[in-house]
């Protein structure tokens, strides 16, 4: 069944979740999502894509159903993969628009206006906004200083490309599915599936935008202020780049080049703290990994989050 051909409801937005073993955020990201302010403009429900096979996420979406006006609905994609869990919550849609957020952010309470006002009001196919990191306790200095947990923020109205768009705070028109049986790619099961959409749909003529003033707060908890954590996603980024159709040509000659001469700064820029230290073990990460991905050795599988 094509996603879009469902029947739809008007000027309603289906806000979807898609969590793994994480009941104490999803918790904290729905109780924002149910106290949106909404001022009459529209309509909105929730649904959650339990992407567990034992329904971790079942007794919190129950408990917060039990205590909502707001619709929740939940459905579980037992295959652990990012893509599929978003295509079953797709499935599950029916209202005019589409937003996702992650399980492990939670959005300001204008959150969904900002950005529903923004779609209408550029007749954009949607609507990107920034994701600020949250902190429930005093990181590193280190952290701070090097922005570690910082995204790129831009100018309300602002044209996105498809390389820097990204589904942790997102509304889009469900029409730009039709025809579409899986929008999000399982091929990307460990990340990288919303880069593949938003290349897709922009090749196909749609437009995204950004709203800077849609926010929503992602929650940063100690186990990513480790080296670790920082060191494994980048290898997974760059890993993960090779399996765009178009893409990861241009991007070999450069990681060729920059490796060794990343491996030579290192020992200089650790003079200037570990956070320069970090910047640039990060950079180097991101190249390796795509090379390592190119003759088929796969040092990370997840960056276990």
């Amino acid at each position: 069944m094509a996603l879009a051909s469902v029947s739809m409801r008007e000027n309603h937005v289906n806000v979807c979740v898609c969590t793994y073993k994480r009941p104490q955020l999803l918790r904290r990201a729905l109780e924002g999502i149910l106290c949106q302010q909404v001022s009459g403009e529209f309509t909105f429900s929730v649904i959650v894509s339990d992407n567990d096979l034992a329904m971790s996420a079942k007794p919190t979406v129950a408990e917060l159903s039990a205590d909502s006006a707001i619709e929740i609905q939940y459905c579980c994609e037992p295959e652990k993969n990012i893509a599929l869990a978003r295509n079953r919550a797709v499935l599950q849609a029916d209202g005019e628009y589409v937003a996702f957020i992650d399980d492990d952010e939670f959005p300001a309470a204008d959150w969904l206006q900002h950005s529903y006002r923004s779609i209408r009001k550029y007749k954009a196919s949607g609507v990107l906004g920034p994701v600020r990191p949250h902190f429930d306790e005093p990181p590193p200095s280190w952290i701070l200083d090097g922005g570690f947990c910082e995204r790129p923020e831009h100018p309300t109205g602002r044209v996105m490309p498809w390389s820097e768009s990204r589904s942790g705070n997102l509304l889009f028109r469900r029409s730009i599915l039709e025809g579409e049986a899986r929008p999000f790619d399982p091929q990307f099961g460990t990340g990288g599936e919303d880069m593949d959409f938003f290349r897709r749909m922009t090749e196909q003529g749609c437009v995204f935008v950004w709203c800077n003033e849609a926010v929503a707060y992602e929650v940063v908890p100690p186990s990513r202020w480790s080296n670790t954590y920082l060191l494994k996603r980048a290898m997974l980024r760059g890993k993960n780049i090779l399996k765009h159709p178009a893409g990861y040509r241009p991007f070999i000659g450069t990681s060729l080049a920059a490796v060794p001469i990343y491996l030579l700064l290192l020992p200089l820029t650790a003079i200037g703290g570990r956070q320069y230290f970090m910047k640039y073990c990060i950079k180097l990460c991101d190249h390796a990994g795509r090379l390592l991905g190119l003759i088929g050795m796969n040092p990370v599988h997840s960056r276990d989050t």
